[in-house]
This record gives C-alpha cells, structure tokens and sequence, in this order.
C-alpha cells in the first residue's frame, strides 16, 4: 500500500468546481492583487479568529516581519523564540535587524517552555514569539502574564494553527497580532504562498495594512519604507472557499490522530503526541518519537509510507546562525526531538486503512529494532 505524507489532489477534487468558478471570477474581473477576493477572504478570517482585523499578505515569513515591524522591531532589539520551529520564525527577527533568542520547548508539547523565558530577558528584550507548534497552541495564560510583566510585545507565531483554540479563545487571537501561513501544506492552505496578520488593534492593522505595500496608503504616497508583500486575488479566492471547509477538515484530522493514538498506545517504543486538556489540536502534523528514527523513515519508505522530519536540525545548530554562538547541548529536549521525531502521513482525506497499515508497518519495523 502507498500512503504519501500529504495528498493535495484529494482535497483539491472534493471542492474542484467551487475553486475553478472563483478563479475564473478574479480573471473575468482581473484584480490580481488585493482586489475583493482578498477582501473579503480578510473580513471571512477575522471572523474565524474571533478578532477585528485579518490583513493578508504574500506568506507566513512576511506576516511575521510585517507584525515585528509595525511594533517597532529592529536593531538592537531582542525577541526571544523557541529552539524547536522552522527558521522563518527566526528569519522574521533577523529581517528587521532585531536578534533571536533561543528557549528550549516543553517535552510533550513541543512548544516554548514559559519557565524558561524569564532568564532570557533583558534590557534589549521587546517581544516574545510563541510558535503554535504541529497545531497546538503555547501556554498562552502564562506567556502573556509575562510579557505583561516585562512590557513586552507578543506576536503568536500561528503559521500551522489555523483554528486551534487555547482555553476557548482561537489561535491568532490572543497576543498583540497572531501571523499564519497559508502554504499549500496548511490546514488551510493556498494554492502557493499566502498568509495573514491578525489582530484586534485598528492602529497595528492599519500598519501592516501600509507596510504589505510599500508603506503607502493612497497610491504613490508612501509614508513609511515598507514591503512588497501583497496578497494576490487568486489566493484570496481560493482561501475564501476552503475557509468554508476547515472546521470539518479539522475534525478530520483529530478523528485521525486519535485513531494513531489508540492503534499506537501499546506499544512502548513510541511516543504519541500529548494535548493539554484547555487545547484544542487541529494536528497539522502528527508527530512521534521513536529511537533509532532514521532506520525506520528507510523502512517506511521501502514499505510505500512518506513521512517528513519536523525538524532534523534545530536553528541554534543551523549554519545560518552560527553567528548567535550557541551550541549543541545548549537546548536538550530541542536537540533529542530534532534525533527522535518523526511526522506521520496526516490529512483530512487520510482513510482507516491507512492509518492501519502505517501502524502495522511500526509495529513490525520497531519490534525489529
């Protein structure tokens, strides 16, 4: 049996005509970027986030530098982050000419450990990044009493936790702007790159809104240096139909991780994912533990399942940061997840039978071991 990691086209047929009479909507009215799909994608997302504003831009990174930037983020600053997200999280801080600092995560939930962010604070210290990891969301309560604290500025890193709930409130909702990718691997996913800022400020908003394109808000005046950082109309079009799916979509996926989890739970060489009791986990990916991972991604593979690292080598060991001078050791439960972690195929469409043979395939590869 052949089980990809991500199957696109699945999705893609179960709404095809729906997304076909959009686009040729946006070609009929040739508003390319920005324009009333975007539009009204932006009015649709804010709903769904429980907020007042959703500003679409280009991608995930760019929500992230627009959100740092319209907070006033630059040199000589610091934003403290997790060890364990993709670099874009860390991308953003640096484009704005601000340092990342590293905290390690929690070993359950693979997000930023809120008892190690004190230590990490200084003078320089102006905002804190949580990231939403594999679609759940940080210790939020905890975070934003210390950045009450502190006065420091909170951006939630949401790229893969669209409609993830913290305590009943909605990812993105929370902090001062709440930043999603909408790659097409996403929950809620584009066809190529998009992403959001959300907030509930009209002043912030307002900034993103100016900065997304060249820190103009009437054509040719251009108060502040901004960015090229444009939603484009067929984005807007196609997130605006698959916004109307996601909840069931979501669902999905926690109807097939729990599926894992129950199929998995008996045997003790793996680990299966954990969720806080006040999360809601929309299991963008579903992530395990396991020794000897490599071995068994090869044996996988030869047995037709796909599955992706997330992620082999943490930032603070990534060439692009030797210059922040960590090292390895630095950040222990980072560093045993980027050794020991491994997602499993995990998508809406994803059938029992699947779910089936991929455990049944780790039962015999890890009895093996």
């Amino acid at each position: 049996m052949e089980v990809p990691f991500l199957d696109l086209k699945a999705q893609y047929n179960s709404i095809k005509n729906e997304v076909l009479s959009e686009l040729e909507d946006v070609m009929q009215k040739s508003c390319f970027v920005l324009g009333p799909k975007v539009k009204a994608f932006e009015e649709n997302f804010a709903k769904f986030c429980q907020v007042k504003h959703a500003v679409g831009v280009s991608s995930g990174t760019d929500a992230l530098t627009l959100a740092l930037a319209a907070l006033g983020i630059g040199k000589g600053d610091e934003v403290i982050l997790p060890a364990n997200t993709f670099i874009a999280t860390a991308e953003a801080v640096s484009h704005c000419g601000a340092e990342p600092v590293l905290v390690d995560v929690d070993p359950d939930t693979y997000t930023i450990n809120p008892a190690l962010i004190k230590a990490k604070i200084t003078k320089k210290t102006k905002a804190v990044v949580p990231v939403h990891l594999y679609g759940q969301m940080a210790d939020m309560d905890e975070i934003m009493s210390i950045a009450k604290k502190h006065n420091l500025f909170v951006v939630e890193d949401a790229c893969q936790a669209h409609g993830s709930r913290y305590k009943g409130r909605m990812a993105g909702s929370i902090g001062d702007i709440g930043c999603f990718s909408f790659y097409p691997g996403k929950n809620l996913g584009a066809y190529g790159e998009g992403g959001a800022c959300t907030t509930n400020s009209d002043e912030l908003a307002q900034k993103i809104r100016m900065l997304r394109d060249h820190g103009s808000e009437k054509k040719y005046y251009h108060d502040m240096v901004g960015y090229n950082a444009r939603m484009h109309g067929f984005q807007g079009a196609v997130l605006n139909v698959k916004l109307k799916y996601l909840e069931a979509w979501n669902e999905a996926r926690r109807k097939n991780a729990d599926y894992y989890s129950k199929l998995l739970k008996s045997n003790p060489k793996i680990k299966t994912p954990k969720t806080p009791k006040d999360n809601v986990h929309i299991f963008h990916l579903y992530v395990i533990q396991l020794d000897n991972r490599d071995a068994v991604i090869d044996k996988l593979r030869e047995n037709g399942v796909s599955t992706i690292i997330h992620y082999p080598i943490p930032i603070h060991l990534q060439k692009a940061y030797v210059q922040l001078g960590y090292k390895e050791g630095d950040f222990s439960v980072t560093e045993a997840a980027a050794k020991r972690a491994l997602s499993l195929p995990m998508y809406p469409e994803l059938t029992k039978e699947q779910i089936e043979y991929v455990c049944e395939m780790l039962k015999k590869i890890t009895n093996r071991n």
